[in-house]
């Protein structure tokens, strides 16, 4: 079970910090949502920020692209420290060639699907993903509330992985807190990013260890 706190909960005046207090909190992933103004209704940060605080952190970057032309970003992000590129499947037939340019630069490759997506908009490239994030709230801004009917996603996700022998993480993102992300580990989830409900806490370290502790349990009664 990965937990990914999502920087965009971060207080923006201390990010040097806050992506320290990530790694010390025992979480592995970094989430960085990158918006663009034009895909999703928001500007957050860009390459530069990345670059800034690669040096200060050994956490795996889970770089989210939320963004109508992530071809002319994918190379800038990877040299800034990325470590998976996610883009999305609602850019249609641009998926399959931006998914190889990611695997290209030595990076993993991640899909996004938004929740008006059907799920079966991404069984097509489930071969060449590292990561499929089933997004639980729509895109664009923090602190929004869980959309349940996600879950029937997650789960049919999880079955494509079994059925097909695929290795690729399940990841949900949005409204994740400590009862959502009992429920998305239930369906399947294994990897999960929260913002305000991990950078949200004062103690960071034990919001971590008990949302771990909660999915691992969750996971383990599921596969019974």
């Amino acid at each position: 079970m990965i937990i990914a706190p999502s920087l965009l909960a971060a207080d923006f005046g201390r990010f040097a910090e806050e992506a320290r207090r990530a790694e010390r909190s025992g979480a592995e992933w970094l989430h960085l949502d990158i918006m663009d103004g034009h895909f999703v209704p928001n500007i957050s940060f860009g390459p530069a920020v990345v670059q800034s605080l690669r040096p200060l952190s050994r956490m795996f970057f889970d770089v989210h692209l939320m963004c109508s032309r992530p071809e002319i970003l994918l190379e800038s992000f990877a040299k800034a420290g990325a470590d998976c590129i996610t883009i999305h499947v609602e850019l249609g037939d641009q998926v399959s060639s931006l998914l190889w340019k990611i695997k290209s630069m030595g990076k993993k490759a991640g899909l996004a699907v938004n929740p008006p997506t059907a799920i079966s908009m991404a069984k097509p490239y489930l071969s060449q993903v590292d990561l499929l994030l089933v997004m639980t709230v729509n895109p664009g801004f923090g602190g929004q509330s869980f959309i349940e009917e996600s879950l029937p996603k997650v789960q049919q996700a999880e079955v494509w992985r079994r059925q097909k022998n695929l290795k690729y993480r399940l990841e949900v993102d949005g409204g994740i807190n400590f009862v959502t992300a009992a429920e998305c580990a239930r369906a399947g989830a294994d990897t999960f990013v929260s913002g305000t409900g991990l950078f949200g806490q004062r103690n960071m370290k034990a919001a971590v260890r008990k949302m771990r502790s909660i999915v691992t349990a969750q996971s383990a009664d599921r596969v019974k």
